[in-house]
């Protein structure tokens, strides 16, 4: 299972090299892949369904009780399942569309790390192990998003997007760490047991609120919806397979995957469904006014977020079903239509519904890919969306809370849904046939492979009785069971055995969103008033967050960063003596100072103690860089000589070490610049007087009382007896930095290795551009705000 999970990471480093080899064939050739770790999943699928999860750990930091483990049940499954299954069609599909794209290598490298990343997810059983695989989705979908990063909107989307999941990436973190702390464990299979404990807990509801909080920044809920519609600047492949079908359910893959835990609660109810409603109404009210082929998907897509939070938030049995069926319902149709409006782009240069007409001749594989997708986007009979619809219709009806609202709110959702499955598949491919700006064909076998798979096998497990139960018998029923934690059988039936309000709710949808897409023109102009609100909507709130936070950085830079060091010593002075110097007063460890007795000095300490202070006053008073040099290496060996006398001669050496190296620097440097000048006034070396006498009173007080104290450490004998047998070496010091302390002194490395990788980049960079362009304006930089839009559609009237 573990090579499994990383075999992504593995090929990602090779793709390079086969594309090299493979050129247009790298597509087909890397899906091998993904094709393979879906048979492997599919053989989970018999010992699943009979209720047998599977778990597998391989110790990762075995003394925090952190593994890398991982738990196949139902949910995990299903989800693994999406992941290989969309993801082996999406590689073929980005191959032929980014053929003539220089950096199609890289984005080769990126989805399959990207692939890797959600495996790890939705298969961990290990909070932190999850944790790592969910921030490393973020920084993989990050690259993606700003795949054409010579593009000022990429490059603002991707940050969009990485700063809200990466922000709620930390604050889930924060709810793992005290989940693990209250239920006992970090593994995710023991925590099912300790539901009721938990929830009975007084962290519950700062637990539920962080968790919750990096679900809904993933799955893109109300107000952090925004983020995904932006994300549509990367390329059709990307949102195929991130925002239709993987990376955007990461976060109701963790509501579903903690709902034994924390579900099944009042709060949870309110919080969740109330949430997953407003957002599926709220992002399904605004996509069919979008007139962007990708950016209608990407609003239903939201709406369709909100649904399955909605559902999940209920939690009742039959409310699991209809979300577990309607998950897979949405990654099929949504990355088909994703992948035909990417070829509908990629083939007539046109995206806009408004530029666009009468391609059905033209594109006809992708005419009748949209309309089977489109179907079942709106829950036509004989497709699997009408199954799902219909577990929805069920699920609102048999809430506790607010049936009829909930029922009123879903058929006006599914109402617009049916418009938006109507302006990406009807408006472009019927009517009166439009002038592109390229020649519009039909695009490449591995363009057509995906969505006809897609959209065709909506038809088949809505349509085929013996699939639909088959499909609900292996996967939908175990699924909810993961759930649920409890078994739970799911029989689909293709069509109703009788009318009924649900079915007559279905007519209705059906219905009036034939209605409101015939009259949307007019319908647009009546509603566009009240859009203005959009204005200061959550979007506007992460742009000033963004601006106040760049003008408080900016603020606080021109104040702690202004390149005076007196300055920097001040504020590190007075912020020490400040915080330090209260705690001990509020503590009262002053009151003890008069009981503190001092040892008595060796004559040659104090010797060497006078010679120190006389030194220190040379180097204030000289005007001679030179004797200020010289005297500064008198306090260094002074202090070595110290170390000497009170047991520490590898510190001394250390010591002496470096101030006969900095003396000899300084003099090679300083010698030939002219003498001191007294540029501060009487009152600035008073305040800096001032400020040292209360630096060196602090610490002087805080050695006082350590010295009195008494001597109990448990890391002293421990170092003592274990530097030798277990790190083979004498020098506890060393040992300790390299061994003891290892990752602290490989972290300290890393960030060094990683600034001079930047510098280098950076340097590399300036000298390929200096004989092309002129040097920018640095003194001025470009603020971080949302750019201009720079996708002009053909002006042309619908």
């Amino acid at each position: 299972m573990l090579l499994a999970v990383l075999s992504g990471f593995i090929l990602a480093i090779l793709a390079p090299w086969l594309y090299k080899v493979g050129r247009g064939a790298t597509g087909w050739i890397l899906a091998f892949l993904p094709l393979g770790l879906f048979v492997y999943f599919v053989g989970f699928i018999e010992p699943v369904a009979h209720g047998e999860p599977v778990t597998f750990t391989y110790a990762w930091i075995p003394s925090l009780s952190i593994n890398l483990s991982f738990y196949v049940d139902g949910l995990s499954l299903l989800f693994a399942l999406i992941i290989s299954g969309v993801g082996t069609l999406i590689v073929i599909y980005g191959g032929g569309y980014l053929a003539h794209d220089k950096n199609v290598a890289r984005f080769f490298v990126y989805i399959l790390m990207f692939m890797a990343s959600m495996l790890g997810v939705v298969l961990s059983n290990n909070l932190m192990s999850l944790f790592v695989f969910w921030e490393l989705t973020s920084v993989t979908s990050y690259l993606l998003i700003g795949y054409y990063h010579e593009k000022p909107e990429s490059r603002f989307a991707a940050l969009q997007a990485m700063l809200v999941t990466g922000g709620g990436g930390l604050a889930m973190m924060a709810g793992f760490v005290m989940l693990a702390l209250v239920g006992g464990s970090w593994e995710i299979s023991t925590l099912f047991e300790q539901g009721e404990l938990i929830q009975n807990h007084a962290q519950y509801l700062p637990i539920l609120l962080l968790v919750l909080l990096g679900a809904f920044t993933k799955s893109a809920q109300f107000p952090f919806h925004f983020w995904l519609p932006g994300a549509m600047a990367a390329p059709a492949p990307v949102s195929a397979y991130l925002h239709s079908a993987t990376m955007v359910k990461a976060g109701v893959y963790l509501v579903a995957r903690l709902s034994p835990i924390l579900g099944h609660t009042e709060t949870w109810l309110y919080i969740v469904t109330g949430f997953g409603t407003v957002t599926m109404f709220i992002a399904a009210y605004i996509a069919w006014q979008q007139t962007d082929l990708k950016r209608i998907l990407a609003y239903s897509t939201v709406s369709a977020l909100g649904i399955l939070m909605m559902l999940l938030g209920l939690g009742e049995h039959v409310a699991v079903e209809a979300a577990m069926v309607f998950l897979v319902v949405h990654s099929m149709y949504k990355g088909s239509l994703f992948m035909i409006a990417g070829a509908v782009d990629h083939e007539t240069g046109q995206r806009h519904i408004t530029g666009l007409g009468g391609l059905i001749k033209s594109m006809p594989f992708s005419g009748v890919a949209a309309v089977l997708a489109a179907a079942s986007m709106s829950g036509l009979p004989l497709f699997l969306g009408f199954i799902g619809k219909e577990l929805i219709y069920e699920s609102t009806l048999e809430s506790h809370i607010y049936p009829l609202a909930l029922t009123g709110i879903a058929v006006l959702t599914n109402v617009l849904t049916i418009t938006a499955a109507g302006m990406v598949s009807i408006k472009p491919f019927f009517g009166q046939e439009i002038k592109t700006p390229k020649h519009a064909h039909e695009a490449p076998w591995s363009m057509r492979v995906g969505p006809l798979t897609l959209a065709s096998l909506g038809v088949i497990l809505g349509a085929v009785p013996f699939a639909a139960e088959e499909f609900g018998a292996l996967l939908v029923g175990p699924a909810a069971s993961g759930i649920l934690n409890e078994a739970l059988e799911v029989h689909l039936h293709i069509l109703p055995s009788a009318i009924n309000n649900i079915v007559m709710l279905s007519v209705v949808t059906v219905l009036g969103g034939i209605g409101v897409y015939a009259v949307r023109g007019l319908l647009g102009k009546v509603v566009a008033p009240l859009n203005a609100v959009s204005a200061v909507g959550p979007e506007k709130w992460y742009q000033w967050t963004l601006d106040g936070m760049m003008a408080s950085a900016k603020w606080q830079t021109h104040i702690l960063q202004s390149g005076y060091l007196r300055y920097y010593l001040i504020i590190t002075i007075l912020t020490t003596v400040g915080l330090a110097g209260s705690t001990l007063i509020l503590q009262g460890a002053l009151q003890n100072l008069s009981a503190i007795t001092m040892p008595e000095a060796q004559i040659h300490e104090i010797l060497i103690v006078v010679m120190i202070l006389c030194a220190i006053v040379l180097v204030l008073r000289t005007s001679s860089r030179l004797t200020a040099v010289a005297g500064l290496g008198v306090v260094g060996y002074g202090i070595a000589l110290l170390f000497v006398l009170f047991g520490a001669p590898d510190l001394a050496m250390t010591q002496f070490s470096i101030e006969t190296l900095s003396v000899i620097l300084l003099v090679l440097v300083l010698y030939r610049l002219p003498t001191f000048t007294n540029f501060s006034t009487r009152f600035e070396r008073a305040r800096d007087l001032v400020i040292s006498l209360m630096g060196g009173a602090l610490i002087t007080v805080l050695v006082l009382i350590e010295t009195a104290l008494p001597i109990n450490s448990r890391l002293t004998p421990y170092f003592a007896e274990n530097s030798y047998t277990l790190a083979k070496g004498h020098n506890v010091v060393n040992v300790i930095l390299v061994d003891f302390r290892g990752i602290d002194t490989m972290g300290e490395i890393t960030v060094l290795g990683m600034a001079a990788l930047g510098v280098y980049g950076l340097l590399k960079l300036r000298l390929a551009k200096k004989d092309k362009t002129p040097e920018p304006d640095v003194s001025k930089p470009e603020p971080i705000s949302k750019p201009t839009e720079t996708y002009t559609p053909m002006p042309v009237k619908e």
